[in-house]
């Protein structure tokens, strides 16, 4: 997970996109059935007969989502990889949290300031061919990783890995918008999420049973060559594309679109949130190791490498929280989700290492329920450039990961963890602000449109 697990929402409403060659409103170009050969270059296919678009049970429908899923599984196992490992980088390269932070915020940011450039990119050169480059570059850095000679060379690749990774999520959602069927599309991206899930969790826990024995080199070693193997069989499952039309590097357009995105109140609101939950998340999860490896609980590394399977718990509240916004409204959701992160966070103070885990499940609970209503949102609320929308949503959510993990850390490493948990609340008051400020806003607009 990672994190990324809630996009789904965004991922659907992405596919409206006016940068895109093709809309759901209108029927796509159709081609004739071709060999779903690997090699085959992304152009488009010639027109005619029915709707070729892939649907479950139909050819490449399989294919096209287990090659999906290994991409999620790589893209976020690469990213997050170090985070269970801090508290032994730290140890081994002599430094502080903060200084450790910077494994995983280096890499966070590097996809933040990435994603939107890259999905310029995949506009133009077609969506298998950036994912392909993007792991193929984001996989030769993770086997130099374990090699890193000190914490400046660690960092460096890690930016570099994560900037590489940015062309994941900038592409799939648009290669299944374009490829898919419509009915289909919410399974299909609900796989690719999965993926991102099960990436981010693995590569937290693998790591951490691993280094436990051979220490974190090895560990991050043994990442990258999973991510390799999920690469390759990527490239050669994921089925050539049929209907992608490369359009025109257009930066004029492309900044157009992003300064009427950044100039609405309403997304401008919903970017802050996104990013203030991730700060929550961003900063527990990075420090949390430090925490429990430390007296008086103790816990061996594999042990504090396992508590990130409570990601697990954020699949749950991911999912629920399209019945949550049913019952009390976008903002009353939001409301909810930032109440029970608080909660989780206040819990965590405890000394009792249940109530911990109880706390982390609160926390985690909370942000999947935040970011998954935020998100769904971004593409509701933007009336042209959603590919545009989704990917500034994933740049302030990046930025907020990369934020949370090291103030997080330097909070940790001057207060101890109720200094963590200082900054998680102040983050959480911010969500809550914004929310008020926009429901207040909506009260004045509805007011103004009342008759008279």
């Amino acid at each position: 997970m990672s994190p990324a697990s809630t996009k789904a929402s965004t991922a659907v409403d992405a596919r409206t996109s006016v940068t895109s060659p093709v809309s759901p409103s209108s029927p796509p170009p159709s081609a004739p059935d071709a060999p779903d050969s690997p090699d085959s270059p992304d152009v488009p296919s010639a027109p005619g007969g029915a709707d070729s678009r892939i649907s479950p049970g139909g050819p490449g429908f399989r294919r096209m989502s287990f090659a999906l899923f290994l991409a999620g599984v790589a893209t976020f196992a690469l990213l997050y990889s170090t985070q269970a490992l801090l508290p032994l980088i730290s140890g081994d390269l002599g430094v502080s949290a903060g200084d450790a932070s910077w494994t995983v915020a280096a890499a966070t940011g590097g996809l933040a300031v990435f994603v939107l450039p890259m999905s310029a990119l995949s506009e133009r050169y077609g969506r298998r061919t950036v994912m392909t480059a993007s792991l193929a570059v984001a996989v030769t850095v993770g086997l130099l990783v374990p090699f890193a000679p000190s914490l400046g060379a660690l960092v460096a690749l890690r930016a570099l890995q994560g900037a590489a990774l940015a062309g994941v999520p900038a592409s799939a959602t648009a290669y299944l918008a374009e490829e898919v069927r419509p009915k289909a599309l919410v399974t299909a991206i609900g796989l690719f999420v999965a993926g991102n899930s099960v990436g981010g969790m693995s590569g937290r826990v693998i790591t951490g049973w691993v280094a436990q024995e051979w220490g974190w080199r090895v560990a991050v070693g043994v990442i990258g060559v999973l991510a390799v193997a999920c690469a390759v069989a990527f490239r050669l499952l994921l089925p050539a594309p049929k209907h992608f039309r490369p359009g025109s590097l257009r930066p004029r357009v492309l900044l157009g679109t992003v300064r009427t995105h950044l100039a609405n109140p309403l997304l401008r609101r919903l970017y802050a949130i996104g990013a203030l939950f991730m700060t929550v998340f961003g900063g527990v999860y990075t420090v949390i190791g430090y925490r429990l490896a430390e007296a008086p609980f103790s816990l061996p590394q594999g042990i504090v490498g396992s508590i990130f399977l409570v990601y697990l718990v954020g699949t749950v509240a991911a999912s629920a929280a399209g019945r949550l916004v049913g019952r009390l409204g976008r903002r009353g959701a939001l409301y909810a989700a930032g109440g029970t992160t608080a909660a989780g966070l206040l819990l965590s103070l405890a000394g009792s290492l249940p109530l911990i885990l109880l706390g982390l499940v609160l926390i985690t609970g909370g942000f999947f329920a935040g970011h998954a209503v935020a998100s769904s949102a971004v593409g509701r609320m933007a009336t042209q450039g959603r590919a545009q929308a989704s990917a500034l949503y994933q740049s302030a959510y990046y930025v907020g990961s990369s934020v949370g993990s090291t103030v997080g850390a330097l909070a940790f490493h001057s207060g101890g963890w109720a200094g963590t948990v200082g900054v998680g609340l102040v983050a959480v008051a911010g969500v809550v602000t914004i929310t008020v400020l926009g429901t207040r806003a909506a009260q004045v607009e509805r007011r103004g449109l009342a008759p008279a």
